[in-house]
């Protein structure tokens, strides 16, 4: 019995036995014919753990301003690792990881901008938990080229470093919120905001890769089997914003920032030919270089919508003398309108107006009763609101510029109609302001803003798009653009208007001022306070054809009793004004000679000495100017032969120039010093010279860089047409419907 139970358990471990034999060597079968275990390609996995793959880097585009000059670029920085597994060196003598954790520590400690007990605890932990290496999270991220090659010259096993581009921009705030800005997300560098934002699809540049086979320590097999997809660089971006004129209104900008704290300006040029964008510029300002803390992303040129104030009577009068119904010498009763019986009337920024004056002079003083008077009375209301669709008002503008806003034409009741003619309840975008304008600037003919110039390969420089200028529309004739341009002008020029503090030196500025109410979200109406007002200027100059554009808005800047919102404001439009055009070298206006003056012809006096050429000039010229005390006379200027008057200034020049004492000497004959000794010219501020970088009697040659600061003579003082015009043009209430309303700067 027992006999028989040992064999039949024998028999059946042999059958098990068998069986699981049987079965594995079907396994082993199995894995041999097909190469997979549970639905993984055992050959796949293989030549995955063998394969050694890495990204080659691209490189996105670069902007660049309309003359070449490069406003943002990738520049490479380096990302810092320690291989602290022991199994990747080969030779003990020549360690290929980190050995001594805590000298490597000490070493790192002494370059980068953190303790050593940190880096220590990083790359012990990371050995504890059997990683092959470790990163330091943001203390090795970002290591600029210089760091980069400190750490390399300490020879430290088992360091190493990754390369990776960031965007960087080499003017800083310069125009930060047009070029906005562009981050890296997960290694791949993205636009966020301005054109960074709006060309990405040409910017953006595509990684290349290289895989091959390697051993367990990295290296090459014999046959590698390596595969190569190429990087693909981002295109360029060429824009049409003028570095100079941009660094202008920046300087500018930054000045009245400085000295006035408001809470916001806002400015922008263009050419009103083509529409292209010469500069845009907003307060606060952010580096996009130091992207932590930015108050505000948005380009409020293009974003922000606000009630325009007075610039809005621009597109009023224009209306009215297409239309045909406008009489510039017409008569009416300044002061208050009562456009209703059933409701109160809305008075001027000067409630007890001037008088009878007509409405000429009512454009001049800005005043709100003219506006409605023209709208109600002339063009009709519902006219009115057509040519508000014509200027484009309430729509977005198109701009290559992403976020922009349409604003809005508030015009359901009477009261909105009269008001939206001065400027009020109405909402606009300063770039809506600055297109509309183009029209008046442009004899007719409204452009298109943008600025996107071109795009081209960054391989090969070939152009891939190009923008041109596009007309939008013809809202007003020539013949009105022409008549708008005077009276504009007249703003700037007249006794008593609202613009006499924008004048230029050297070019006629037709202009329009403005001063909007704030609403007060907790009153529901309209903020008060002399300094609760948004200040502005629509200009265009030189008047009889103009060059540039420029619309500027100072929000609730800190002003002396003595001053208006015009003060800041002002400052921004000459100083920008006055430089760009000499910068574009747009001929100044000649000074006309009064009737009893007659011109004089420039004698040539380059074949005597010195002191004879002086003294002949000196008979005949208010203003003679030696450039050099001694050698010989080389050049005049003027030429010989030209027409000048006897006021003008002439300058002699010897064959060992120096540098004059310019104090006192206005803009004009500055650039024309720089032009006959080969200057290079920057002018700061207005007025006449006070002050020089290069010190009288100094030695000159071509291509020195002379830097003169303006001062306006009696700045300090404040004129009373400007205290009495520019202060408050439309102080009404929420409504539109107030009665009264008051100074904003009384005297």
């Amino acid at each position: 019995m027992k006999s028989r139970n040992t064999s039949r358990s024998a028999i059946w471990l042999t059958v098990i036995f068998a069986l699981i034999f049987l079965f594995i060597t079907g396994r082993f079968l199995y894995l041999q014919t097909t190469g997979e275990v549970q639905g993984v390609d055992l050959n796949e996995w293989a030549d995955k753990a063998r394969t050694s793959s890495y990204e080659i880097d691209a490189t996105r585009g670069k902007i660049y301003d309309k003359n070449g000059m490069v406003l943002a670029y990738d520049r490479p920085t380096y990302r810092m690792q320690a291989i602290v597994d022991p199994e990747y060196s080969r030779d003990p003598d020549e360690p290929n990881h980190v050995k001594d954790i805590d000298q490597t520590a000490e070493e790192l400690a002494s370059i980068l901008d953190t303790t050593a007990g940190e880096l220590e605890q990083k790359m012990k932990s990371g050995k504890e938990n059997g990683q092959f290496q470790v990163e330091f999270g943001s203390t090795g991220r970002n290591l600029s080229q210089d760091v980069m090659k400190d750490i390399k010259a300490k020879e430290l096993p088992g360091i190493t470093f990754s390369q990776e581009a960031k965007r960087y921009y080499p003017n800083g705030t310069f125009a930060s919120h047009l070029l906005g800005f562009a981050r890296n997300n997960g290694g791949k560098i993205e636009g966020v905001s301005g054109v960074e934002q709006q060309m990405e699809k040409h910017l953006k540049e595509t990684k290349g890769q290289i895989s091959y086979q390697r051993d367990k320590y990295g290296s090459k097999l014999l046959n590698p089997e390596e595969t190569i997809q190429k990087p693909d660089d981002g295109e360029n971006v060429h824009l049409t914003i003028d570095q100079k004129i941009q660094t202008f209104l920046e300087d500018a900008m930054t000045q009245v920032n400085e000295e006035y704290n408001p809470e916001s300006i806002t400015a922008g040029v263009m050419n009103p030919d083509t529409g292209e964008v010469l500069a845009m510029s907003n307060r606060p300002s952010y580096n996009p270089n130091n992207i932590g803390d930015i108050e505000n992303w948005y380009n409020n040129v293009v974003s922000n919508t606000f009630e325009p104030g007075s610039t809005m009577k621009m597109f009023t009068w224009a209306s009215a003398i297409e239309e045909g119904v406008y009489n510039g010498d017409e008569l009416f009763e300044s002061g208050s309108y009562k456009y209703d019986d059933n409701l109160r009337p809305i008075y001027d920024h000067k409630p007890e107006g001037w008088g009878q004056i007509d409405f000429d002079t009512g454009f001049q003083y800005s005043s709100n009763v003219a506006a409605m008077k023209l709208v109600n009375e002339k063009l009709g209301t519902e006219t009115f609101r057509g040519y508000l669709n014509d200027f484009n008002f309430g729509k977005k503008t198109g701009i290559d510029l992403p976020n922009e806003a349409s604003g809005n034409i508030l015009y359901n009741y009477l009261s909105e109609k009269m008001t939206t003619s001065f400027g009020q309840g109405t909402t606009v975008t300063p770039i809506q302001l600055m297109t509309a304008a183009t029209s008046i600037a442009n004899d007719g003919d409204m452009m298109k803003p943008y600025v996107l110039s071109k795009v081209t390969s960054s391989e090969n420089g070939e152009m891939i798009s190009e923008n041109k200028p596009e007309k939008i529309s013809s809202p007003i004739s020539e013949d009105t653009a022409k008549k708008m341009r005077e009276l504009m002008g007249k703003v700037v020029t007249a006794e008593d208007a609202t613009g006499t503090m924008y004048k230029l030196n050297d070019y006629a500025l037709a202009g329009k001022t403005g001063t909007s109410q704030l609403p007060d979200s907790d009153s529901g109406g309209y903020m008060s306070g002399r300094e609760n007002y948004r200040f502005s200027f629509m200009g265009m100059a030189p008047k009889e054809d103009p060059e540039l554009l420029m619309y500027v808005s100072v929000k609730q800047p800190e002003l002396e009793n003595t001053e208006t919102g015009a003060a800041p404001v002002s400052y921004i439009v000459k100083t920008v004004m006055e430089n760009s055009l000499h910068y574009l070298n747009i001929k100044p206006q000649e000074e006309k000679a009064e009737p009893d003056v007659s011109t004089v012809t420039m004698p040539d006096v380059t074949s005597e000495d010195l002191n004879s050429a002086k003294q002949q000039l000196n008979d005949t010229f208010e203003h003679v100017t030696t450039i050099g005390d001694g050698g010989d006379v080389t050049d005049v200027y003027p030429k010989p032969g030209e027409e000048i008057l006897p006021h003008d200034r002439v300058f002699i020049v010897t064959d060992q120039p120096t540098m004059p004492d310019v104090s006192g000497w206005s803009k004009r004959d500055i650039y024309k010093l720089g032009d006959l000794l080969d200057l290079k010219v920057e002018t700061m501020g207005n007025g006449y010279a006070f002050k020089q970088n290069v010190v009288p009697g100094a030695n000159l040659k071509k291509e020195d860089y002379l830097v003169v600061e303006f001062n306006e003579p009696n700045s300090s003082q404040s004129s009373d047409e400007n205290q009495s015009s520019q202060g408050s043009e439309n102080q009404n209430d929420a409504s539109g419907q107030s009665g009264e309303a008051s100074e904003q700067s009384p005297e």
